[in-house]
């Protein structure tokens, strides 16, 4: 038995019953632990970093890394600050409510700068990666009421864009603590 990462061991080919392949897809319905503890120190290779949950649909995505459930596909539909933070409040993505807009933070976690078009990481699950601008939910800290962050997906860039006259996409995550809406 090998440690791989975390609170998690190795056995041959499976983690914890899991069996390790690109992109690694688990039946979540059993007791965990079916990831390691999530710690923003880890740095994991996407193909055992995400798990396509099967018992959400396949409608979304563990991240080990940071403990995030992401939509696997996110939103198409372009709109306002304000319809993506509505889109993922209303959200039943895999069967479940509770998503959000993931703060600046959180979405700058999925970007890999050495990529591009999308800039996420080589072996990632995500599908229909949404082109040119992905909303957070942090606002500008000069001024908060009327600019908010997005991510260029082309190249991973955080950018501040104005909430209401920016089209920008939704992409909802589950779990974490992101900031306040405003």
């Amino acid at each position: 038995m090998t440690k791989l990462w975390n609170n998690v061991w190795v056995l041959g080919a499976t983690v914890m019953g899991i069996a390790m392949s690109a992109p690694a897809a688990a039946v979540t319905s059993a007791v965990g632990p079916y990831y390691a503890t999530p710690s923003w120190d880890q740095q994991l290779p996407a193909s055992t970093r995400f798990i396509v949950l099967t018992n959400w649909g396949n409608a979304a995505v563990l991240d080990r890394e940071t403990g995030l459930v992401w939509e696997q596909s996110p939103s198409t539909l372009g709109g306002s600050w304000y319809t993506a933070s509505a889109n993922c409040i209303l959200s039943e993505t895999g069967g479940r409510t509770g998503w959000r807009l993931p703060s600046i933070q959180e979405l700058m976690s999925l970007v890999d700068r050495a990529q591009s078009n999308p800039a996420l990481p080589p072996g990632h699950p995500f599908s229909n990666v949404p082109f040119p601008f992905i909303w957070a939910s942090t606002s500008s800290a000069s001024l908060p009421t009327d600019v908010a962050f997005v991510v260029n997906t082309a190249s991973g860039s955080p950018l501040q864009a104005i909430k209401s006259l920016t089209t920008g996409r939704a992409w909802c995550v589950r779990g974490g603590s992101g900031p306040d809406l405003q």
